[in-house]
């Protein structure tokens, strides 16, 4: 597999502290987590600490407080990392927390609702309109969803949920999963649903810190495949490698009110969260000749997203209250560790056995088949060798011509059927009406007949089942410039382009905030802000209201 090596670069660690919520203010619990989201910076007190005593701060590369938005966290900190996964990186996200802190919302969220839309389907959306836009490039996209429960995995996506899989490793590809569940999607339609019937079987229960605590750890994965021709004049393939992990909670078992068989659960569970930041530790401790990745499931299929080829992203999801401060402490912790994980991301192109390639040769195979029997017209043939794109000034749809030409194709095979039958009968007829031949001959013709008949009906079904075979592989080898996403309009585009550049506005200014000590006041500092800000303020409005 060749592949094009990039330099180390640091896992992206991200805080984002949720609300105070009704349990925690009726109890009357002080909020001990105070943000500075300009530099990303994050303070936070001991509830008993004496007056003098100075609160620990910890800097991450984004912070996000109570007020911060789903759109803020995934335009600033995610779609970076998802169109290097287009570009064919590897890359995961995963969150990691304290129950009931924000780990589900912030990964999923609330799907009906457009503003509580997670980083999950915002990926979706993203990816999609991607594609949809992209041009002289063809894409393949499936899904995988599975969970680690009591340290064994399951396929979300399997009907039989008692089947246990097993943990693999190529020397080309990594650890991966023997025999996983694996969906090809055309849309976000199509991805959601598989999402939505995994979700459905997931293992989830009511503590005292989240009546819908997630007790197992899963991993939803997306394989994007990219064909385009290189400047060689070959045909490439690239292929992107998306992790959207969410991790059970990290907290003491007496805190959770667990019983039955709880304990055993969060046992298994701390064990796996034990295991990754012994893992974490290794890698940024460099005198370390050993990194445990074998010592748990999690941290096995993980293992190329903790210092191997991939780009990483950590959202450490904390809460307020003064009750949780050694979870926070401990959350902080870890995640102020994890920064320090160098990562060796590279493009993955041209690897072995991808589906891509696969299907494009089962598509020309079936197409060589359909050609010799008639089926495809000249203007199909020229269409299916190239790749079918349309700009946007509103081009009219090469699939809308297809589909015509399609059902044309058909009508004209059922004609040409029916022609066929009819000049067999005409020519069964004329035998029979025949009188110079003996009646032993007529029947011989008249069974030769019949049998033609029979052949060519055969030879029809034949055909048409490897018309329909072709037209559903086809149809699940995306291109640019069909509306491949149902509800993408143009307004969502220029909202989508606005929130985009809000973003990168956000992250420069992060970047090139200065910090001086006053010299009149030695103990002051003072903050000296870009003019970029001013831009934020104005652009901040523009996304209010869009397309007034």
């Amino acid at each position: 597999m060749s592949s094009k090596a990039k330099s180390s670069e640091a896992l992206k660690v991200v805080v984002r502290c949720r609300p105070t919520n009704r349990r925690e203010e009726a109890a009357g619990y002080d909020s001990i987590v105070a943000m500075d989201i300009k530099l990303g910076q994050l303070t936070m007190r001991h509830p008993r600490a004496n007056p003098g005593e100075l609160p620990k701060t910890f800097t991450f590369d984004a912070v996000y407080d109570a007020n911060s938005k789903q759109a803020d966290l995934y335009d600033e900190t995610v779609r970076p990392l998802i169109d290097s996964v287009l570009q064919g990186f590897n890359g995961t996200i995963f969150a990691y927390g304290q129950t009931g802190t924000g780990k589900t919302y912030t990964m999923q969220g609330v799907w009906a609702e457009a503003e509580k839309r997670g980083v999950i389907p915002n990926t979706f959306d993203h990816i999609f309109t991607h594609i949809s836009r992209s041009q002289n490039q063809q894409y393949l996209v499936r899904a995988s969803y599975l969970e680690i429960y009591q340290e064994e995995i399951r396929d979300l996506l399997c009907k039989d949920q008692n089947k246990k899989l097993e943990l693999k490793e190529n020397p080309e590809t990594g650890v991966y999963i023997k025999d996983l569940s694996s969906y090809v999607t055309k849309n976000v339609k199509e991805i959601e649903h598989v999402m939505n019937l995994g979700n459905q079987s997931r293992s989830v229960a009511c503590t005292n810190m989240n009546e819908h605590s997630s007790r197992s750890h899963t991993i939803f994965v997306i394989t994007v495949e990219c064909s385009e021709m290189g400047v060689d004049g070959e045909e490439h393939i690239r292929v992107g490698k998306l992790n959207l992990v969410d991790l059970a909670g990290s907290e003491r078992q007496n805190k959770t009110g667990v019983n039955g068989d709880r304990p055993k659960e969060a046992s298994k569970i701390n064990l796996s969260l034990s295991a990754l930041g012994n893992v974490i530790s290794a890698l940024v401790d460099g005198r370390s000749t050993h990194i445990p990745y074998r010592d748990s499931k999690l941290t096995r299929l993980l293992q190329d997203s903790l210092g191997g080829n991939a780009k990483t992203i950590m959202v450490a999801t904390l809460g307020p209250a003064s009750v949780n401060y050694d979870e926070t402490l401990s959350t902080l912790r870890f995640a102020n560790r994890a920064k320090n994980i160098k990562n060796k991301p590279r493009i993955n192109e041209d690897p072995k056995d991808t589906l891509l390639r696969e299907f494009q040769e089962e598509i020309a195979r079936l197409k060589a088949q359909l050609e010799k029997r008639g089926m495809l017209s000249k203007k199909r043939r020229r269409n299916s060798r190239r790749l079918k794109s349309v700009d946007g000034d509103g081009t009219p749809d090469t699939e809308v011509e297809e589909d015509n030409e399609d059902k044309l194709i058909e009508k004209n095979v059922g004609c040409y059927l029916k022609e066929q039958a009819e000049r067999i009968e005409q020519e069964k007829a004329a035998i029979q009406d025949d009188h110079s031949l003996l009646a032993e001959e007529k029947l011989k013709l008249i069974e030769e007949k019949e049998k033609m008949m029979d052949d060519l009906t055969k030879e029809q079904k034949a055909t048409e089942m490897l018309a329909v075979k072709f037209k559903s592989m086809e149809s699940k080898l995306l291109v640019g410039g069909k509306n491949i996403m149902d509800h993408t309009n143009e307004q969502q585009k220029m909202l989508e382009i606005k929130r985009q550049e809000i973003a990168e506005q956000v992250n420069a200014s992060r970047l090139s905030i200065g910090v001086t000590r006053s010299p009149s006041y030695p103990k002051h500092y003072v903050f000296i802000f870009p003019l970029q800000l001013t831009y934020i303020i104005s652009a901040f409005f523009m996304l209010i209201d869009p397309l007034d």
